[in-house]
């Protein structure tokens, strides 16, 4: 009889790698800002003509826009897929009726999941701030600092540290954010055995990828993932690889080719991560398109791309989604960026 019931246990508790009762999947967005097909093409090229994301199973397009122009700006697009909603350019976390939305990030933390945000940007810059801040302007850096001291977030990697302490409210808040380890660098981050931790990678906005100082995003995005397994719950964790958006802006092509190398390393190390982690959805995206970006010429020998820009903005091309893990399926096909978020939702509801 004992036989039976520990065969039942077994069967309708079953447990995962940790010894623990089986999980909701964890949740890995990754953001390219900036990054549409013609980035990943001219960053797959110059790769040896490869790339992480082809090892993903389904792969979608999403529609862009925001509630008040064809062309999105990050804001409104990180809102969209953050909250589910459109809302205006500039706009972070309310919607058109001015009401505050929640984000999945905040969600998923009612749900008993962990959080983690990684941007090679500042941590107050349009899309990290999308997952926990409401504000009407973007530009608000100070009062997006703020909202996210109060936040609900476990581990942040990112720029923009004088948004804390430069204040004109003369507040320092990184000492009121008592429950924060606030460590100095990447090694104190892997050490900390605090509840959470947050490194400032910058006083302002980080350096690019090129100039050798940043820390390379994969690094990051291994120590956040570290701190996340050891939490053993479910997580969700959003990692922008900031400035490809930033090189389109600057119609510099070796910028969009290093900034996107440098979060397709990150794109391999989450994939690696999942082959002992099979529990874990990856999503890979990007908010928009950004520098009208082509590849007119190049050459076979060595994948050499020529490339040509036909703004220093955003477009309203639809951008690639590419999925891989459980539920991976239901981002296939076509559809609005606000969708990104209710096919997450799903996930986090099953």
């Amino acid at each position: 009889m004992k036989k039976v019931i520990l065969l039942s246990c077994i069967i309708f508790f079953p447990i995962n790698s940790f010894g623990q009762e089986k999980t909701q999947p964890n949740i890995i967005l990754m953001i390219g800002d900036g990054m549409g097909l013609t980035q990943i093409t001219a960053g797959m090229y110059s790769n040896g003509n490869k790339t992480a994301l082809e090892d993903f199973t389904f792969i979608g397009l999403s529609k862009t826009h925001s509630h008040n122009s064809l062309v999105t700006d990050s804001a409104a697009s990180g809102t969209a897929m953050a909250s589910g909603v459109k809302t205006m350019n500039g706009v972070i976390g309310i919607n058109i009726k001015n009401q505050k939305v929640k984000s999945i990030l905040e969600i998923s933390k009612e749900k008993g999941y962990q959080t983690g945000l990684i941007a090679t940007s500042s941590i107050v810059h349009a899309t990290p701030a999308s997952f926990y801040a409401n504000v009407l302007s973007r530009k608000e850096y100070q009062k997006i600092a703020f909202q996210m001291s109060e936040s609900d977030l476990d581990y942040f990697i990112g720029g923009g540290q004088k948004h804390f302490t430069k204040r004109n409210d003369k507040r320092n808040l990184l000492q009121e954010m008592e429950d924060f380890d606030i460590v100095s660098s990447l090694s104190r981050f892997n050490k900390s055995q605090a509840p959470k931790v947050g490194l400032f990678t910058n006083r302002d906005e980080p350096t690019r990828i090129s100039d050798g100082i940043r820390i390379p995003l994969k690094d990051a995005v291994s120590s956040v993932l570290n701190q996340l397994d050891k939490d053993r719950k479910p997580f969700f964790m959003m990692v922008e690889g900031s400035q490809i958006d930033w090189g389109g802006h600057a119609n510099d092509m070796s910028y969009v080719i290093s900034e996107f190398n440098d979060f397709n390393d990150a794109i391999q190390t989450v994939l690696d991560f999942t082959k002992d982690h099979p529990n874990t959805l990856v999503i890979v995206t990007a908010d928009h398109e950004t520098g009208g970006f082509s590849i007119p010429k190049g050459k076979i020998k060595n994948f050499r791309v020529e490339g040509a820009f036909s703004t220093i903005g955003h477009t309203a091309t639809m951008v690639p989604v590419f999925t891989k893990g459980p539920s991976a399926e239901i981002f296939s096909g076509i559809y609005d960026n606000t969708s990104i978020f209710k096919k997450m939702l799903k996930v986090v509801n099953q």
